[in-house]
């Protein structure tokens, strides 16, 4: 049996960044490994400089992710005025940056998110993991950093509602109903504990009509078996942005298994 930490991450607005293809920010329909650990790191209030936290982060846990709702496709169209770089010379406010007009260029992007997607995260604690799930789960419910779902424009709509669960795999886990949480559209209830998704949530978000998608790491104990193997290249190696690549697990199943 292991001890695994589950947490639902829903809100409006998700953006799961993938390798960036010149101005386009492209997102995945679900969060990367270095987006979970950044997660956890916001919450335990790791500095990005802080090198040593930071792996022990990326080399102590192990992510699963079940997708309920890949979410409405949107992309946004930005341009931004930015200054030239120069050396030696430090803008302390955007006033100040902008302030030399004949200066400015122009920078186009555009970036893509995912509107009202909801995915449960399970997190497995592998030897030597300096923070305990315990530790995490406090710090998820009242976290030191704000928590943002792949970007600081989108904060989850809900709290995340960890849960400590012990399962002899992700399969169990996933499918554990001895437990209850928030419900998505509690507030419209007299009773705001009740098991979750409600059938208002899965009509509210269209899940009945929606297929399950698991990712799991290899090595996990999962309990079934993948339908396809993909590799993606979310393991974070530095602050600059580098990433190797990684074998996952997916399997599709009906969103009543």
């Amino acid at each position: 049996m292991t001890e695994y930490l589950l947490f639902r991450l829903y809100g409006p607005m998700a953006s799961w960044g993938e390798i960036d293809i010149d101005e386009s920010r492209r997102w995945a329909s679900y969060p990367s490994r270095s987006a979970l650990a950044g997660l956890l790191g916001a919450a335990l209030g790791i500095f990005r400089n802080d090198v040593e936290a930071q792996r022990a982060l990326i080399s102590g846990y192990r992510f699963a992710i079940k997708v309920l709702n890949v979410g409405t496709p949107l992309r946004d169209f930005h341009t931004i005025q930015s200054s030239p770089d120069k050396r030696n010379v430090v803008y302390r406010t955007r006033t100040q940056e902008l302030a030399n007009k004949h200066m400015l260029g122009t920078l186009l992007s555009k970036r893509e998110y995912r509107c009202d997607s909801l995915a449960l995260v399970a997190v497995e604690a592998l030897a030597g993991a300096r923070w305990t799930l315990a530790e995490i789960r406090s710090k998820l419910n009242s976290p030191i950093f704000p928590l943002y779902l792949g970007r600081k424009s989108c904060p989850p709509a809900l709290p995340l509602a960890p849960v400590l669960i012990t399962a002899g795999s992700l399969f169990d886990v996933f499918r554990e109903k001895q437990y209850s949480i928030l419900a998505l559209t509690a507030w419209r209830k007299d009773k705001v504990e009740a098991e979750w998704p409600t059938h208002e949530d899965k009509r509210v978000l269209g899940l009945r009509h929606q297929t399950v998608r698991f990712h799991w790491e290899d090595g996990e104990e999962a309990g079934m078996m993948p339908d396809i193997q993909i590799t993606r290249r979310d393991r974070s190696l530095s602050r600059r942005r580098q990433f190797a690549p990684r074998r996952k697990n997916v399997r599709l199943e009906p969103e009543n298994a």
